[in-house]
């Protein structure tokens, strides 16, 4: 059972601003978009978070902070979604950055399908680790929490987006506790040779 956060209203109005322009619409990297036919909607925001190097817990300690970039909204035709916009805060608000297709929309449209089944109420939201090339639903268990927050809680959830790095499972939920120190480990650089920890 999901409860998303609501998205700033300026973010859903300059989504359907760039809906209803062409020439935002026609983009070369949306051929979806120009060939849709019928109503476009933007429909399922979700706050994008990002997870950096400095970021990362430690296998022993807790979850650390990660950093709002944007909102990002599925756009529907009909009965799928075929491609997504983001919007990022400028220093006048929120704003349309780019519309986007690829294989990241149809694996998030199945994971909130997928938490959706599971019963428990979780409030949706996208964590990317850009380090990585990965992206995951984060499944978030204060349902009542802004979307705006940073802190996962140890009970929350992520599901890693199909295509996941090699070696970490797609499209099951892992606990933050135990899929946050892998990315660490991931993330950090090795020691260098001849160094104190090699020593």
């Amino acid at each position: 059972m999901l409860r998303p956060s609501p998205a700033p209203a300026p973010a859903l109005r300059s989504v359907l601003a760039a809906l209803g322009s062409p020439s935002a619409v026609r983009e070369p990297r949306t051929p979806a978009l120009r060939a849709a036919q019928g109503p476009l909607s933007p429909e399922l925001p979700l706050p994008v978070h990002v997870l950096g190097v400095p970021d990362i817990a430690e296998p022993a300690g807790p979850p650390s902070h990660t950093r709002l970039a944007g909102w990002r909204f599925l756009i529907r035709n009909g009965e799928r979604a075929i491609a997504a916009a983001d919007t990022v805060l400028t220093p006048d608000g929120w704003t349309f950055s780019h519309f986007f297709e690829g294989p990241y929309v149809a694996a998030t449209e199945r994971a909130l399908m997928q938490a959706e089944a599971l019963g428990t109420p979780y409030q949706p939201r996208l964590l990317s680790v850009p380090g990585l090339y990965m992206l995951t639903l984060w499944l978030h268990t204060d349902t009542e929490a802004d979307g705006a927050t940073t802190v996962p809680a140890p009970a929350d959830l992520l599901v890693p987006l199909s295509p996941a790095p090699p070696g970490i499972a797609a499209n099951r939920p892992h606990r933050v506790t135990d899929l946050l120190p892998v990315i660490g480990m991931r993330l950090t650089p090795p020691p260098l040779l001849g160094s104190a920890a090699t020593a």
